[in-house]
Protein backbone atom coordinates (compact mmCIF):
# COMPACT_ATOMS: atom_id res chain seq x y z
CA UNK A 1 0.00 0.00 0.00
CA UNK A 2 1.30 3.72 -1.14
CA UNK A 3 1.02 5.81 1.97
CA UNK A 4 1.26 9.67 1.62
CA UNK A 5 2.28 10.94 5.18
CA UNK A 6 1.67 14.40 6.09
CA UNK A 7 3.34 15.85 8.38
CA UNK A 8 7.21 15.25 9.79
CA UNK A 9 6.88 16.17 13.25
CA UNK A 10 7.44 13.92 16.26
CA UNK A 11 4.23 11.87 15.72
CA UNK A 12 4.69 12.08 11.77
CA UNK A 13 8.47 10.78 12.08
CA UNK A 14 6.85 7.60 14.49
CA UNK A 15 3.84 7.06 12.45
CA UNK A 16 6.79 6.90 9.48
CA UNK A 17 9.20 4.79 11.04
CA UNK A 18 6.28 1.83 12.32
CA UNK A 19 4.66 1.67 8.82
CA UNK A 20 8.00 1.78 7.08
CA UNK A 21 9.52 -1.53 9.32
CA UNK A 22 7.00 -3.31 8.95
CA UNK A 23 7.87 -3.66 5.36
CA UNK A 24 3.96 -3.51 3.88
CA UNK A 25 4.01 0.07 3.24
CA UNK A 26 5.97 2.24 1.02
CA UNK A 27 5.83 5.37 3.05
CA UNK A 28 6.72 8.86 1.21
CA UNK A 29 6.67 11.66 4.02
CA UNK A 30 5.29 15.25 2.86
CA UNK A 31 6.34 18.39 4.68
CA UNK A 32 8.01 22.06 3.71
CA UNK A 33 10.66 21.07 6.63
CA UNK A 34 13.63 20.07 4.30
CA UNK A 35 15.27 19.27 7.76
CA UNK A 36 13.35 16.72 9.24
CA UNK A 37 12.57 14.94 5.89
CA UNK A 38 17.14 14.75 5.25
CA UNK A 39 16.54 12.93 8.44
CA UNK A 40 14.09 10.57 8.03
CA UNK A 41 15.52 10.01 4.19
CA UNK A 42 18.60 9.13 6.07
CA UNK A 43 16.86 5.77 7.61
CA UNK A 44 15.38 4.86 4.04
CA UNK A 45 12.54 6.73 4.14
CA UNK A 46 11.19 8.57 1.42
CA UNK A 47 9.89 12.21 1.21
CA UNK A 48 9.08 15.42 -0.52
CA UNK A 49 9.81 19.02 0.26
CA UNK A 50 6.00 20.18 -0.25
CA UNK A 51 4.12 23.77 1.61
CA UNK A 52 1.11 21.54 3.12
CA UNK A 53 -1.02 25.41 3.26
CA UNK A 54 -0.32 24.96 -0.47
CA UNK A 55 -3.40 22.85 -2.28
CA UNK A 56 -2.06 22.55 -5.60
CA UNK A 57 1.21 21.97 -4.77
CA UNK A 58 -0.26 19.32 -2.39
CA UNK A 59 -2.85 17.88 -4.32
CA UNK A 60 0.04 16.93 -6.90
CA UNK A 61 1.49 15.03 -4.36
CA UNK A 62 -1.36 12.83 -3.45
CA UNK A 63 -1.38 11.47 -6.94
CA UNK A 64 -1.05 7.92 -7.35
CA UNK A 65 -1.10 7.19 -3.51
CA UNK A 66 -3.37 5.11 -1.68
CA UNK A 67 -3.48 6.23 1.76
CA UNK A 68 -3.28 9.87 3.17
CA UNK A 69 -2.23 9.65 6.86
CA UNK A 70 -2.51 13.43 7.70
CA UNK A 71 -0.76 14.13 10.92
CA UNK A 72 -0.73 17.99 10.50
CA UNK A 73 -2.02 20.45 12.53
CA UNK A 74 -5.90 20.28 13.20
CA UNK A 75 -6.43 23.38 11.35
CA UNK A 76 -5.27 21.69 7.51
CA UNK A 77 -7.54 18.31 8.20
CA UNK A 78 -10.18 19.45 6.11
CA UNK A 79 -7.97 20.53 2.99
CA UNK A 80 -6.34 17.88 3.29
CA UNK A 81 -9.69 15.72 3.24
CA UNK A 82 -10.53 17.41 0.47
CA UNK A 83 -7.48 17.01 -1.62
CA UNK A 84 -7.94 13.36 -0.75
CA UNK A 85 -11.11 12.70 -2.12
CA UNK A 86 -10.28 14.66 -5.36
CA UNK A 87 -7.04 12.29 -5.31
CA UNK A 88 -9.04 8.71 -5.05
CA UNK A 89 -7.40 8.17 -1.43
CA UNK A 90 -8.69 6.59 1.38
CA UNK A 91 -7.85 9.36 4.43
CA UNK A 92 -6.81 8.82 7.83
CA UNK A 93 -6.20 11.79 10.54
CA UNK A 94 -5.54 12.56 14.38
CA UNK A 95 -7.59 15.28 14.24
CA UNK A 96 -9.35 16.28 18.10
CA UNK A 97 -11.27 19.39 16.13
CA UNK A 98 -15.12 18.45 16.21
CA UNK A 99 -16.18 21.05 13.45
CA UNK A 100 -13.54 19.08 11.01
CA UNK A 101 -14.44 15.53 11.94
CA UNK A 102 -18.30 16.55 10.90
CA UNK A 103 -16.50 17.87 7.74
CA UNK A 104 -15.11 14.93 6.94
CA UNK A 105 -18.13 13.01 7.49
CA UNK A 106 -19.75 15.24 5.12
CA UNK A 107 -17.09 14.57 2.56
CA UNK A 108 -17.24 10.25 3.18
CA UNK A 109 -21.36 10.13 2.17
CA UNK A 110 -21.10 8.42 -0.84
CA UNK A 111 -17.17 8.19 -1.18
CA UNK A 112 -16.02 5.14 -3.04
CA UNK A 113 -12.72 5.63 -0.77
CA UNK A 114 -12.76 5.32 3.01
CA UNK A 115 -12.38 8.42 5.77
CA UNK A 116 -11.60 7.24 9.16
CA UNK A 117 -10.40 10.63 11.40
CA UNK A 118 -9.61 10.90 15.19
CA UNK A 119 -7.34 7.62 14.81
CA UNK A 120 -5.05 8.92 17.61
CA UNK A 121 -5.41 8.83 21.69
CA UNK A 122 -8.53 10.59 22.45
CA UNK A 123 -10.20 10.83 20.21
CA UNK A 124 -9.32 6.91 19.49
CA UNK A 125 -8.47 4.62 21.38
CA UNK A 126 -10.32 5.75 24.33
CA UNK A 127 -13.37 5.79 22.10
CA UNK A 128 -12.72 1.74 21.06
CA UNK A 129 -12.16 1.00 24.65
CA UNK A 130 -15.39 2.99 25.77
CA UNK A 131 -17.56 1.67 23.37
CA UNK A 132 -16.60 -1.97 23.83
CA UNK A 133 -16.98 -2.01 27.83
CA UNK A 134 -20.39 -0.31 27.68
CA UNK A 135 -22.24 -2.83 24.53
CA UNK A 136 -21.56 -5.59 26.87
CA UNK A 137 -24.49 -3.65 29.48
CA UNK A 138 -27.63 -4.69 29.37
CA UNK A 139 -28.81 -1.10 30.26
CA UNK A 140 -26.05 1.43 30.13
CA UNK A 141 -26.02 4.25 33.26
CA UNK A 142 -22.71 6.59 32.59
CA UNK A 143 -20.14 5.95 30.61
CA UNK A 144 -16.69 8.36 31.80
CA UNK A 145 -13.40 8.65 29.73
CA UNK A 146 -10.39 10.28 31.15
CA UNK A 147 -6.84 10.43 29.12
CA UNK A 148 -4.04 12.89 30.50
CA UNK A 149 -0.36 12.94 28.95
CA UNK A 150 1.40 14.79 31.57
CA UNK A 151 5.15 15.05 31.92
CA UNK A 152 6.61 12.75 34.75
CA UNK A 153 8.87 15.27 36.17
CA UNK A 154 6.95 18.62 36.41
CA UNK A 155 8.74 21.24 37.45
CA UNK A 156 6.37 24.36 36.79
CA UNK A 157 3.63 26.15 38.32
CA UNK A 158 1.27 24.88 35.43
CA UNK A 159 2.52 21.10 36.46
CA UNK A 160 3.11 20.32 32.83
CA UNK A 161 5.19 20.13 29.95
CA UNK A 162 4.71 20.40 26.30
CA UNK A 163 4.09 16.56 25.31
CA UNK A 164 2.36 17.23 21.83
CA UNK A 165 0.51 20.35 19.30
CA UNK A 166 0.39 23.40 21.33
CA UNK A 167 -1.99 24.11 19.12
CA UNK A 168 -4.23 21.24 19.34
CA UNK A 169 -3.82 21.95 23.21
CA UNK A 170 -5.77 25.58 23.21
CA UNK A 171 -8.05 23.86 20.88
CA UNK A 172 -8.97 21.62 23.06
CA UNK A 173 -9.06 24.08 25.88
CA UNK A 174 -10.98 26.56 24.08
CA UNK A 175 -14.04 25.08 22.14
CA UNK A 176 -17.32 23.64 23.50
CA UNK A 177 -17.38 19.94 24.62
CA UNK A 178 -19.91 17.23 23.60
CA UNK A 179 -21.36 15.31 26.46
CA UNK A 180 -24.85 13.37 27.08
CA UNK A 181 -26.45 14.05 30.56
CA UNK A 182 -29.58 12.66 31.49
CA UNK A 183 -29.99 11.15 28.58
CA UNK A 184 -29.80 14.65 26.55
CA UNK A 185 -26.86 15.51 24.12
CA UNK A 186 -25.61 18.58 25.63
CA UNK A 187 -22.24 21.32 25.35
CA UNK A 188 -20.64 21.65 28.15
CA UNK A 189 -18.11 24.79 28.64
CA UNK A 190 -14.32 23.66 28.16
CA UNK A 191 -12.32 23.75 31.73
CA UNK A 192 -15.10 22.96 33.94
CA UNK A 193 -16.63 19.85 35.61
CA UNK A 194 -13.57 20.00 37.83
CA UNK A 195 -13.25 16.78 39.31
CA UNK A 196 -10.73 14.68 41.35
CA UNK A 197 -9.51 11.30 41.68
CA UNK A 198 -6.10 9.41 42.59
CA UNK A 199 -5.01 6.51 40.48
CA UNK A 200 -2.39 4.20 41.26
CA UNK A 201 -1.46 6.42 44.52
CA UNK A 202 -1.13 9.52 42.47
CA UNK A 203 -3.46 12.35 42.81
CA UNK A 204 -5.03 13.66 39.32
CA UNK A 205 -7.52 16.37 38.45
CA UNK A 206 -9.80 16.21 35.43
CA UNK A 207 -11.83 18.64 33.42
CA UNK A 208 -13.82 19.44 30.43
CA UNK A 209 -12.13 19.58 27.12
CA UNK A 210 -13.42 19.43 23.57
CA UNK A 211 -13.20 16.54 21.02
CA UNK A 212 -11.66 13.78 23.05
CA UNK A 213 -15.05 11.31 22.51
CA UNK A 214 -15.15 11.32 19.02
CA UNK A 215 -18.71 10.31 17.51
CA UNK A 216 -19.78 8.89 20.79
CA UNK A 217 -22.42 10.85 21.54
CA UNK A 218 -24.42 10.09 18.34
CA UNK A 219 -23.87 6.71 18.53
CA UNK A 220 -25.23 6.12 21.95
CA UNK A 221 -27.45 9.10 21.71
CA UNK A 222 -31.14 7.49 23.83
CA UNK A 223 -29.16 4.55 25.00
CA UNK A 224 -26.98 5.91 28.17
CA UNK A 225 -27.64 8.53 31.39
CA UNK A 226 -24.43 9.98 31.21
CA UNK A 227 -21.72 10.21 29.11
CA UNK A 228 -17.97 12.43 29.03
CA UNK A 229 -15.03 13.04 28.40
CA UNK A 230 -12.29 14.68 30.50
CA UNK A 231 -8.70 15.89 30.25
CA UNK A 232 -6.86 14.06 33.24
CA UNK A 233 -4.08 17.23 34.39
CA UNK A 234 -2.01 17.28 38.20
CA UNK A 235 -4.25 19.18 40.44
CA UNK A 236 -3.92 23.00 40.35
CA UNK A 237 -3.48 23.18 36.23
CA UNK A 238 -7.15 23.83 35.66
CA UNK A 239 -7.08 27.06 37.63
CA UNK A 240 -3.92 28.75 36.43
CA UNK A 241 -5.15 27.68 33.20
CA UNK A 242 -8.84 29.40 33.69
CA UNK A 243 -6.34 32.33 34.90
CA UNK A 244 -4.78 32.90 31.76
CA UNK A 245 -7.73 32.09 29.12
CA UNK A 246 -10.64 33.80 30.78
CA UNK A 247 -9.14 36.60 33.52
CA UNK A 248 -6.53 37.35 31.03
CA UNK A 249 -8.47 36.78 27.75
CA UNK A 250 -5.71 35.10 26.19
CA UNK A 251 -8.88 32.61 24.36
CA UNK A 252 -9.11 36.16 22.27
CA UNK A 253 -5.61 35.98 22.04
CA UNK A 254 -4.24 32.43 21.15
CA UNK A 255 -1.36 33.05 18.95
CA UNK A 256 0.16 35.43 21.74
CA UNK A 257 -0.50 32.53 24.60
CA UNK A 258 1.01 29.31 21.79
CA UNK A 259 3.93 31.44 21.53
CA UNK A 260 4.57 32.30 25.33
CA UNK A 261 4.07 28.31 25.86
CA UNK A 262 6.88 27.68 23.24
CA UNK A 263 9.07 29.75 24.58
CA UNK A 264 8.83 29.02 28.41
CA UNK A 265 7.22 25.43 28.57
CA UNK A 266 10.11 22.76 27.45
CA UNK A 267 8.99 19.87 25.83
CA UNK A 268 9.45 16.57 27.39
CA UNK A 269 10.04 13.24 26.27
CA UNK A 270 9.51 11.81 29.64
CA UNK A 271 6.06 11.46 29.88
CA UNK A 272 3.00 9.36 31.07
CA UNK A 273 0.08 8.42 29.19
CA UNK A 274 -2.94 7.56 31.50
CA UNK A 275 -5.79 6.25 30.10
CA UNK A 276 -9.08 5.63 32.17
CA UNK A 277 -12.69 4.66 31.46
CA UNK A 278 -15.43 3.55 33.71
CA UNK A 279 -18.65 2.16 32.90
CA UNK A 280 -21.80 1.39 34.75
CA UNK A 281 -24.97 -0.26 34.10
CA UNK A 282 -26.93 -3.03 34.50
CA UNK A 283 -25.99 -6.51 33.40
CA UNK A 284 -28.43 -9.67 34.00
CA UNK A 285 -30.20 -7.45 36.83
CA UNK A 286 -27.78 -6.13 38.87
CA UNK A 287 -25.72 -2.61 38.86
CA UNK A 288 -22.22 -3.36 38.29
CA UNK A 289 -19.09 -1.24 37.02
CA UNK A 290 -16.20 -1.91 34.31
CA UNK A 291 -13.12 -0.18 34.52
CA UNK A 292 -10.25 -0.14 32.14
CA UNK A 293 -6.73 1.71 33.03
CA UNK A 294 -3.22 1.85 31.43
CA UNK A 295 -0.38 3.69 32.14
CA UNK A 296 1.84 3.93 28.84
CA UNK A 297 5.43 5.42 29.98
CA UNK A 298 7.75 6.76 27.52
CA UNK A 299 10.62 4.14 25.57
CA UNK A 300 13.99 5.75 27.01
CA UNK A 301 16.36 2.90 25.83
CA UNK A 302 17.73 2.71 21.73
CA UNK A 303 18.78 5.36 19.80
CA UNK A 304 15.87 6.94 19.30
CA UNK A 305 13.65 7.09 22.44
CA UNK A 306 10.03 7.93 22.04
CA UNK A 307 7.53 9.47 24.24
CA UNK A 308 4.40 8.01 25.34
CA UNK A 309 2.13 10.11 23.23
CA UNK A 310 4.48 9.45 20.32
CA UNK A 311 4.01 5.68 21.49
CA UNK A 312 0.46 6.07 22.08
CA UNK A 313 -1.26 8.06 19.06
CA UNK A 314 1.05 6.45 16.39
CA UNK A 315 0.19 3.08 17.62
CA UNK A 316 -3.77 4.20 16.98
CA UNK A 317 -3.19 5.14 13.58
CA UNK A 318 -1.02 2.73 12.58
CA UNK A 319 -3.47 0.18 14.12
CA UNK A 320 -6.25 1.49 12.28
CA UNK A 321 -4.45 1.81 8.74
CA UNK A 322 -3.01 -1.91 9.27
CA UNK A 323 -6.63 -3.31 10.69
CA UNK A 324 -8.40 -1.31 7.17
CA UNK A 325 -5.60 -2.98 5.02
CA UNK A 326 -6.42 -6.49 6.36
CA UNK A 327 -10.00 -6.21 5.56
CA UNK A 328 -11.11 -5.79 9.43
CA UNK A 329 -12.85 -2.61 8.90
CA UNK A 330 -15.07 -0.79 6.50
CA UNK A 331 -13.62 -0.48 2.66
CA UNK A 332 -15.54 3.14 1.98
CA UNK A 333 -17.34 5.74 3.42
CA UNK A 334 -17.23 7.17 7.13
CA UNK A 335 -15.32 4.61 9.90
CA UNK A 336 -16.40 5.75 13.58
CA UNK A 337 -13.31 4.55 16.20
CA UNK A 338 -16.01 2.57 17.65
CA UNK A 339 -16.13 0.39 14.53
CA UNK A 340 -13.06 -0.76 15.21
CA UNK A 341 -12.92 -4.35 17.81
CA UNK A 342 -10.85 -3.99 21.54
CA UNK A 343 -9.52 -7.30 21.00
CA UNK A 344 -8.60 -7.19 17.52
CA UNK A 345 -7.06 -3.24 18.34
CA UNK A 346 -4.79 -4.54 20.83
CA UNK A 347 -4.16 -7.76 19.08
CA UNK A 348 -2.37 -5.89 16.16
CA UNK A 349 0.95 -5.60 15.60
CA UNK A 350 0.71 -2.06 16.28
CA UNK A 351 -1.66 -1.87 18.37
CA UNK A 352 0.28 -4.08 21.04
CA UNK A 353 1.67 -0.79 22.37
CA UNK A 354 -1.23 -0.41 25.01
CA UNK A 355 -1.11 -4.15 25.83
CA UNK A 356 2.37 -3.94 26.84
CA UNK A 357 1.62 -0.94 28.54
CA UNK A 358 1.14 -1.27 32.60
CA UNK A 359 -2.42 -2.52 33.81
CA UNK A 360 -2.82 -0.03 36.30
CA UNK A 361 -4.61 -3.20 38.99
CA UNK A 362 -5.58 -0.82 41.99
CA UNK A 363 -8.10 1.99 41.66
CA UNK A 364 -8.22 4.42 44.98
Amino acid sequence: MKIALLGAGHIGQTIARLLQSSGDYQVTVIDKNAAALAKLAAEGIAGRVVDTENKPDLAAALRGQDTVINALPYHLAITAAQLALEAGCHYFDLTEDVSATKEVKRLAEGAATAFMPQCGLAPGFIGIVAHHLAKSFDTLHDVKMRVGALPAFPTNALKYNLTWSVDGLINEYCHPCEAIHDGRAIEALPLEGLEHFSLDGTEYEAFNTSGGLGTLCETWQGRVRNLDYKTVRYPGHRDLMTMLLDDLQLKNDQETLKNIMRKSMPATMQDVVLVFVTVSGLRGGSLVQEVFARKIFAERDGAAPLSAIQITTAAGICAAVDLFRNGQLPQSGFIRQEQVELPAFLANRFGQAYQQSRQVESIG
